[in-house]
């Protein structure tokens, strides 16, 4: 029976199923992370509530008006 734990990164298994990528559902995306200063990061996420959107809306509208290259 193999019902034993195993070490390791779940992200690493060869379970297609379980990746990112699988779970969007509009094709494919990328993964934006930098750091932020603390009351830079405060003023947003402020910002995002009074709008009633998540950080992630805020962002990805802003990126969304940016001019093409």
């Amino acid at each position: 029976m193999s019902n034993a734990l195993t070490a390791g990164r779940p992200s690493a298994r060869k379970n297609p199923a379980a990746t990112l990528a699988s779970l969007t559902d509009d094709g494919v995306t990328k993964r934006v992370n930098f750091e932020l200063a603390a009351d830079l990061h405060l003023r947003l996420k402020i910002y995002a509530t009074r709008q009633g959107k998540t950080i992630r809306e805020v962002l990805t509208e802003f990126v969304e008006q940016l001019p093409s290259c």
